[in-house]
C-alpha cells in the first residue's frame, strides 16, 4: 500500500498537540482557531458540496480500507492474518465441500481413464506455477527461471499429447520447492506431503499447503511493514483520512456533531457555575477552552453506546475504546462492591491484610464476560454479595470476632444487587471518581513521567486503572497528532465564528 513519506509541518496540528499538554490555551484558542490553517500544507482542504459518484464512494471505501489497515498494523503489536474457513457443519462449510469433492472427484477420474486427460491437471499445475513466483523476492532470477521452465505448462501439453507427463515428478519438484520457500513452521507439512502416494490427494495438500504458505507470507510482510508504519503514520492516515474528505466532503459530519455535543454540554457547565456564583456577570459571552472541549468529547467515548456510530475520525479506534468501556464497566463494580463492604464491615477487617484484594479476586471471575447480551448482571452480583458475606464471616471468626447476622448479611447483599439500579449513589460517585481520574490524565504531558493522583475509594483498582489509564491515554493522544488540524478547523468555525481569517495571527495576545 503507498505511503506518504512528506514529513510536512503544520502549525495549526502543533499548536492542538502542545495545547493539549498545557493547561492553559487561551492563547492557543486564538492563534490556533482564528488562523487560516487551510492555506497550509498539511491543513485539511475545504471541499465545496458535490454530488457523490459511485467511483468516487469505492474510491474513498478502499483509502478507509487501507488507513484501518495500516492503524491496526501500526498499533496492534498481536495483529496477523489468520486462515479462517467456514464452519463445519455450516450450510456454506457444507456446499464448499460438495464443490471441492466435485472437483477433484472428476480430476481423479479424469488421470484414470485410458489414455490420461491431464488439461484439469495442466490448469493446476499453472496455478501453482504463479503461486510459487508470487512468494519470490526481488532478483531471485535462478529459482525464478527454474520454476518457469519445468512447470511450462506449453511443454507440459506437449507432453500430454504423447502421453508422456512425469505428473509424480512435477509433484515433487514442486514440494521441494515448497519445502525451500516455506517458513519453519511449515516444515512438518512438507514431510506429509512427500509421504502422500494418491496423486490427487497430494495436489489437494499441496493446495492447502499454498495457503497456508500465503498467510504466512502476508504476516512476514505485515512483521516487516510494522516499524515503517509506526514511524511514518501520522502522517499516512492524515493523506489518507483528507483523500477520503475530498472524495465524500460529509465524511466528518458526526465528528463535527459530536464535538459540537461537547461544546454544548461545556457551555451548560460554565453556565451552572455562573449562575451559582454571586456577582458573575451573566451578559458577557462565557470562554470556552477548546482543548477542553475535545477531552470532553473524548471522555464521553468510554460512555459511548457502541450501536451508535461513532465519529469519523475514531473508527480506526472503534474495537479498543469500546474493549476500555467495558473494562471500565468492569472496574467500577469492583469498586463499588469493596466501598460498600468495607463502609458495613471496615473496622472489623481493617488489619486483615490484602482483604481488598481478597474481594476483587471474589468479583473478577463472576464478572467476566458481563458486557455479553447473555450475561445477567444482577445474578452475578447475588452470587458475589453471598461470595462476600462467607468470606467477611470467614475473616471474623478466624479473628475470634462475631460473624454478621442475618439482617447486616441481608443489607449488605442488598446494596450490592442494587448497584446496577440508575442513580445509585455508590456507583454514580465511583463513576464520577473515574471520569475525574480519566480527565486528570488528559491534562498530563506525559502520563509516563507522571501520574494523576488516584483518588479516594479506587485504590483497590489503582493497578487496573493505571493500565487502562495509559491505553486510553496512548489512543487520545494520537488521535490528535492525526487529526488535530480537522479538529482545528471545526473548532474554529464552531467557537469563533465570526473572527475574520488570519486576523489574529497578525495580532499579539493579551492575558
Amino acid at each position: 500500500m503507498p505511503l506518504n513519506d512528506d514529513q510536512n509541518s503544520d502549525s495549526d496540528s502543533s499548536r492542538l498537540s502542545e495545547s493539549t499538554a498545557s493547561s492553559s490555551d487561551s492563547e492557543y484558542s486564538r492563534q490556533s482557531f482564528n488562523s487560516d490553517s487551510s492555506s497550509k500544507p498539511s491543513s485539511p482542504a475545504s471541499s465545496p458540496p458535490k454530488i457523490i459518484t459511485f467511483d468516487e464512494l469505492m474510491a474513498a471505501a478502499r483509502n478507509l480500507t487501507d488507513l484501518t489497515l495500516a492503524h491496526e498494523i501500526a498499533v496492534n503489536a498481536n495483529f496477523c492474518i489468520k486462515q479462517e474457513d467456514f464452519p463445519q457443519n455450516s450450510f456454506a462449510g457444507t456446499v464448499k465441500q460438495i464443490v471441492h469433492k466435485a472437483f477433484w472427484d472428476h480430476l481423479e477420474s479424469e488421470l484414470n481413464e485410458d489414455p490420461p486427460e491431464y488439461e484439469h491437471a495442466i490448469k493446476l499445475f499453472e496455478e501453482i506455477k504463479e503461486i510459487l513466483l508470487s512468494f519470490l523476492t526481488p532478483g531471485a532470477n535462478r529459482i525464478q527461471n527454474q520454476i518457469c521452465e519445468v512447470l511450462d505448462t506449453d511443454l507440459i501439453r506437449q507432453q500430454a499429447e504423447h502421453n508422456a507427463v512425469d505428473i509424480h515428478g512435477l509433484a515433487n519438484y514442486i514440494i521441494n520447492t515448497m519445502g525451500k520457500l516455506c517458513a519453519p513452521i511449515r516444515d512438518n507439512d512438507i514431510k506429509q506431503l512427500k509421504a502422500t502416494d494418491n496423486i490427487v490427494e497430494l495436489l489437494r495438500q499441496i493446495f492447502r499447503v499454498l495457503d497456508l504458505m500465503k498467510v504466512d507470507m502476508a504476516n512476514y510482510t505485515i512483521q516487516n511493514l510494522r516499524p515503517y508504519l509506526q514511524r511514518n503514520l501520522v502522517d499516512y492516515e492524515r493523506t489518507k483520512f483528507q483523500e477520503i474528505l475530498e472524495e465524500t466532503p460529509s465524511a466528518l459530519d458526526l465528528t463535527t456533531e459530536w464535538i459540537k455535543e461537547s461544546i454544548e454540554d461545556e457551555l451548560s457547565s460554565v453556565s451552572d457555575e455562573s449562575s451559582s456564583s454571586p456577582g458573575a456577570d451573566s451578559s458577557s459571552k462565557p470562554i470556552i477552552s477548546p482543548t477542553l472541549v475535545l477531552n470532553n468529547g473524548y471522555l464521553k467515548l468510554l460512555q459511548w453506546d457502541y450501536h451508535k456510530t461513532i465519529p469519523e475520525t475514531l473508527i480506526t479506534d472503534e474495537v479498543r475504546l469500546q474493549e476500555l468501556r467495558e473494562k471500565l464497566n468492569q472496574l467500577k463494580i469492583i469498586a463499588c462492591v469493596c466501598l460498600i463492604t468495607n463502609n458495613m464491615v471496615g473496622a472489623a477487617i481493617v488489619d486483615v491484610p490484602d482483604f481488598a484484594d481478597q474481594l476483587k479476586r471474589i468479583c473478577v471471575p463472576l464478572l467476566e464476560g458481563m458486557n455479553k447480551k447473555t450475561f445477567d448482571l444482577k445474578e452475578a452480583l447475588n452470587a458475589i454479595g453471598v461470595q462476600i458475606c462467607s468470606k467477611v464471616n470467614r475473616s471474623l471468626t478466624e479473628r475470634g470476632l462475631p460473624t454478621l447476622n442475618e439482617e447486616m448479611q441481608s443489607n449488605l447483599m442488598g446494596q450490592i444487587a442494587h448497584i446496577v439500579e440508575e442513580n445509585n449513589p455508590i456507583s454514580s460517585l465511583i463513576d464520577k471518581r473515574i471520569q475525574l481520574f480519566m480527565r486528570s490524565l488528559l491534562a498530563l504531558p506525559s502520563f509516563q513521567k507522571c501520574r494523576p493522583t488516584m483518588p479516594g475509594g479506587l485504590s483497590v483498582i489503582q493497578t487496573e486503572m493505571e493500565f487502562v489509564g495509559s491505553q486510553y491515554a496512548s489512543i487520545v493522544n494520537f488521535n490528535k497528532q492525526v487529526y488535530g488540524p480537522f479538529y482545528a478547523n471545526i473548532l474554529r468555525k464552531l467557537l469563533f465564528p465570526e473572527a475574520p481569517m488570519g486576523k489574529v495571527e497578525t495580532e499579539t495576545p493579551t492575558n
